[in-house]
Formats: C-alpha cells, sequence, structure tokens
C-alpha cells in the first residue's frame, strides 16, 4: 500500500495543489466584501419600462460585481479544469479520485503502525515519533 500511496503522490501532487489554491481563491473570492456598486450595472440593470415580472418568478437585477469578486467564475473554471478542456477535466475528476484513494490508504497505513506498535507491547498512543 505504501508503495501505491508514494507512487500516485509523485503524479497526482501537483495537481491536488492546484484543485486546492483554485478551491480556496474561488471561496475566498465569493466572500470577499463587496465594494460600492457600479452605476454603469445599476442602470443597466433596471427593467424596461412597462416590464412586469411573471407570476411565480422572482425577477431581480444581476448583483454588482467588481474586483476580485467578478473573477468567481474563472476560478471555478480553473478549479474544475473546464479552462484546459476535457484533458483538464479528466486530470479533476482523476484527482479527486486520488484524494479519496490517499484518506483511505493513509487511514489504512496509520492503523497498521498503530497494530505494528501494540504487537511490539510499546505503549500506544495517537501520534508517536
Amino acid at each position: 500500500m505504501r508503495k501505491w500511496h508514494r507512487w500516485i503522490s509523485v503524479f497526482f501532487g501537483i495537481f491536488m495543489l492546484w484543485i486546492a489554491v483554485t478551491g480556496v481563491l474561488s471561496q475566498v473570492a465569493v466572500l470577499w466584501p463587496a465594494g460600492a456598486p457600479d452605476p454603469a450595472l445599476e442602470a443597466a440593470a433596471t427593467p424596461p419600462e412597462g416590464f412586469v415580472c411573471p407570476e411565480g418568478w422572482r425577477c431581480s437585477p444581476p448583483r454588482a460585481t467588481s474586483g476580485i469578486r467578478s473573477m468567481v467564475g474563472l476560478f471555478h473554471h480553473l478549479h474544475s479544469g473546464e479552462t484546459f478542456g476535457a484533458l483538464g477535466t479528466t486530470i479533476s475528476v482523476l484527482s479527486g479520485f486520488a484524494l479519496i484513494f490517499f484518506s483511505i490508504s493513509g487511514i489504512w497505513l496509520y492503523v497498521q503502525m498503530w497494530n505494528n506498535r501494540k504487537k511490539r507491547k510499546l505503549t500506544p498512543r495517537w501520534f508517536w515519533k
């Protein structure tokens, strides 16, 4: 299991770092405080005269976005791999599977080390040197 853990991490480590960074950036962009409303967007958001919102619909003007908040879509496309086409999306999905594998194999390796310590009658601890 350790051999697989090492070999897969060599390849997917770079992609998982990319996914982690772009995922954090997309969340930071969403949580970033909104700036002052853009008057040009506000003017464009007013419906034409005589427009009536259909029953059951919620008609609201688009939110004015500026600065880092306007980059949420870009960060999402980078995060999902869509920017790089089918190959990027495939690598993104495979990186997700690799992350699942690393989680399961990491727990498996930890349990094996725990059991080996117990068999050698060493003091079982959560974390050891």
